[in-house]
């Protein structure tokens, strides 16, 4: 006999679900791309990306997902054989680097491990040492959804500005955009990207590059650029079929219209303050199962903890009996444990991972809660009691203000 009948719930860091009217606004019959309604809209989606990012600079908009977006920062903005220095705080910021070594980028990764955010001195002092300016961008991850760790983005450039360094920052935003506070200009990032699937609740297949006139100059360097990839024709379109460097992809565009007007309805402020208190309930919830158990959060510190995902650490093999059982048992599905191999855990059955980001409320999380303190008991994996308790008092505080 299974309990989980009935609509299944995905809690998993990205795809995230989908509103209900996002998903009506795409069922629709194809649209005209050569002229009319479409071509419309989509001037208005321009101005309306540029709001949640808190910018007043250029975004250039693809077909692609997350790994897209790392190729176009790169070739947008580097030349075979420039240096770059990537911080890594988990999978994904190692996989960005990767990626532009197979460029012909030098790179250089400062590792911070998979249980801290980037060491903001460290940064500073390797970069001071750069006399002759050899490293040409910064690349780092807001959040790494593989470890939910947020980094500094902010302090990140004040590190460089402190250093008198001229590199790119550029930051990786595709887990968090949407979710946690970012201020592309205020900070004074260069590049970010993002995806459509996460914060933006659209799903995947759709993915962004935000780009600063100082980035848009070493475009004119840049000997990687090539005519798919290249965002200016995408960002300055003369005729529709430059945004996308072909045919649009029709109806994630309605989608992301509607989302976007969602988005700017609740106000992008109150966005950020609704997932802080989403995910105050969640870390309630695991420190009081952990008091009686071996459950933890992967990031200690709460003030370097995603609002969009949270990464808990069970042991192996329980993370991977929890995920199976509320799968199989109560209808909720969670994300595995990524990036977190050890030799003792080759595959990361230790850990998994919360995903509470994009379209999500009070009884999508406590549900999803609910749901995994029932997998506890039913497996008789120790923890301590009281944590949806805990995680309901977290969410009446955040109610209050």
């Amino acid at each position: 006999m299974s309990l989980s009948n009935g609509t299944h719930y995905l809690a998993i860091p990205g795809p995230s679900v989908s509103p209900e009217e996002v998903l009506r606004s795409m069922h629709r019959t194809a649209p005209n791309i050569y002229t009319g309604a479409l071509h419309d809209m989509v001037d208005t989606i321009i101005p309306d990306l540029k709001r949640v990012a808190r910018t007043r600079h250029e975004v250039a908009m693809y077909i692609a997902n997350g790994h897209g977006v790392w190729e176009a920062a790169v070739t947008n903005t580097l030349s075979r054989g420039d240096k770059v220095l990537c911080l890594a705080t988990g999978r994904f910021g190692e996989g960005w680097g990767a990626l532009a070594a197979n460029l012909g980028i030098e790179v250089e990764m400062m590792d911070f491990g998979r249980r801290a955010p980037v060491d903001l001195a460290a940064v500073q002092a390797r970069l001071a040492q750069d006399d002759a300016h050899a490293i040409k961008a910064v690349l780092v991850v807001q959040v790494d959804t593989a470890t939910s760790v947020r980094n500094d983005i902010a302090g990140l450039r004040a590190a460089m500005d402190a250093a008198g360094h001229p590199a790119l920052l550029m930051s990786d935003n595709i887990a968090c955009l949407g979710c946690d506070a970012f201020e592309m200009d205020d900070w004074g990032v260069d590049v970010m990207i993002t995806g459509s699937q996460k914060g933006l609740m659209v799903p995947p297949g759709m993915a962004f590059v935000y780009y600063s006139p100082k980035a848009d100059a070493a475009r004119e360097t840049a000997d990687l650029v090539t005519p798919y990839w290249d965002w200016r024709p995408r960002s300055h379109a003369q005729v529709f079929y430059q945004y996308f460097f072909g045919t649009a992809p029709t109806h994630h565009l309605h989608g992301l219209r509607t989302a976007l007007d969602m988005i700017h309805e609740e106000g992008i402020e109150a966005v950020w303050a609704r997932h802080a208190g989403l995910a105050s309930a969640v870390w309630a919830a695991v420190d009081a199962w952990g008091a009686g158990g071996a459950m933890e959060l992967n990031i200690a510190d709460p003030a370097m903890r995603s609002h969009a995902v949270t990464a808990v650490r069970l042991g192996a093999p329980d993370g991977k009996r929890l995920q199976d059982w509320v799968s199989a048992n109560a209808g909720v599905t969670l994300g595995i444990g990524l990036g977190m191999e050890t030799e003792e855990d080759p595959d990361c059955t230790g850990f998994f991972r919360i995903g509470h980001m994009g379209h999500v409320n009070v009884q999508m999380v406590m549900g999803c809660l609910g749901a995994i303190d029932t997998g506890l008991k039913a497996l008789d994996i120790p923890h301590g009691s009281g944590a949806l308790e805990a995680a309901s008092a977290a969410l009446a505080a955040a109610s209050r203000g």
